[in-house]
């Protein structure tokens, strides 16, 4: 398999998160030149899971790599540039999907002696749902799992380097959209209306008043408020209804869950003191915290000293969310960071493009990984 021209097919592709459709496709047609013992798709998602199983008892180790695009336009004169108005490749999954592709190659060529290797393409991972979809169809009861690895390249470190951490590794993050319903009436007459717009001020300033924005510490937490919306553009009318959007992350779930209960409370108490003004809360787009155990992480140290690769110890967690965390609250594991350049642009960046370089370090990565537990 040529690495480059597969990962550069994938970036024209370019779909957003549930909507795969050729993405998958592209996947299923590629896997079968590789001969998994089996492949799953599922009914409800865009999925895959390709199966090999070396019909010797022994561990069952999950590899992840993740499919889908995110919602920004492509403005590099790429000639592979993404066809698809509105979502490109800027998180770089069509380099982690190539990654594993070539783990399904390389797990053909030299098949397993033990155990089972589950490969799992994940659709949907920038919306939280891909883990999740996973998790609720039941399959992988069908297996026990051992350990559960990923990776995730990394802009701003040096390239084909790893970084990994036990412990928390990536954020739990969540994000909420606040309705608030009064009443309007004439711009003249504003006492007659219900106004949210009191409420609205003291719910974002005692969210924002609860941010600890000390990564180091261990009570980290940050509220972030990304839309605040109250009234319309009509001057005769007083506004009569609101909308608050946030994103709330921590370092650890416990922290998150708590940080949720804490924006229910404030929301309540707030509304509550505007007689006639009714609220709804809606939670969307959770990211599980990223949980690696140690025996996973000396695994990824092992692989990349096997692999003569720099390993850089991760001092604090990743403050963005990864939807791979609900897999490592669910098995033991490691998400790992892969090296994508120093002067690579960040992730979800117009200017970012996945280094073609860094596929077969990814493969290497993996196929060694699942050595060490096999």
């Amino acid at each position: 398999m040529n690495y480059a021209e597969t990962r550069q097919q994938f970036h024209s592709l370019a779909e957003a998160s549930g909507r795969e459709e050729k993405t998958s496709e592209a996947i299923m047609r590629l896997l079968k030149n590789f001969y998994p013992t089996y492949i799953h798709t599922f009914s409800d998602s865009h999925n895959i899971i390709a199966i090999y199983d070396s019909g010797v008892e022994g561990p069952t180790l999950l590899l992840r790599g993740d499919m889908d695009a995110v919602g920004v336009d492509e403005h590099l004169a790429l000639p592979y540039a993404s066809r698809t108005p509105g979502y490109a490749h800027k998180c770089g999954h069509d380099g982690h999907t190539t990654i594993l592709l070539g783990v399904a190659e390389q797990l053909y060529l030299h098949p397993v002696k033990k155990g089972k290797v589950l490969l799992f393409f994940q659709a949907a991972e920038e919306t939280g749902q891909g883990c999740g979809q996973l998790i609720q169809s039941g399959f992988l009861q069908s297996y026990h799992i051992d350990m559960v690895f990923a990776l995730h390249n990394i802009p701003g470190i040096p390239l084909h380097s790893i970084t990994c951490r036990a412990g928390s590794f990536t954020c739990a993050v969540i994000s909420c959209e606040i309705k608030l319903d009064g009443q309007t009436s004439h711009a003249a007459e504003p006492e007659k209306g219900i106004s949210p717009f009191c409420a609205a001020t003291s719910i974002t300033e005692q969210l924002l008043a609860l941010n600890h924005p000390q990564l180091k510490d261990d009570d980290y937490q940050i509220v972030t408020l990304v839309e605040s919306h109250i009234g319309e553009t009509a001057y005769g009318v007083s506004a009569g209804h609101g909308v608050l959007r946030f994103t709330l992350r921590a370092k650890s779930e416990a922290l998150l869950q708590a940080l949720k209960s804490d924006t229910e409370r404030i929301v309540h108490t707030e509304v509550s003191k505007t007689p006639g003004l009714s609220y709804d809360i809606r939670w969307l787009e959770y990211f599980a915290g990223g949980q690696n155990s140690t025996d996973a992480v000396e695994i990824v140290k092992q692989a990349a000293s096997d692999n003569g690769l720099t390993y850089i110890e991760k001092e604090v967690p990743f403050t963005w969310g990864e939807d791979f965390g609900l897999l490592t609250q669910h098995y033991p594991g490691a998400l790992f960071g892969l090296g994508s350049g120093t002067n690579t642009p960040p992730l979800h960046h117009q200017d970012f493009d996945f280094p073609d370089e860094i596929i077969a370090t990814g493969v290497k990565m993996m196929c060694s990984i699942s050595k060490l537990v096999n």
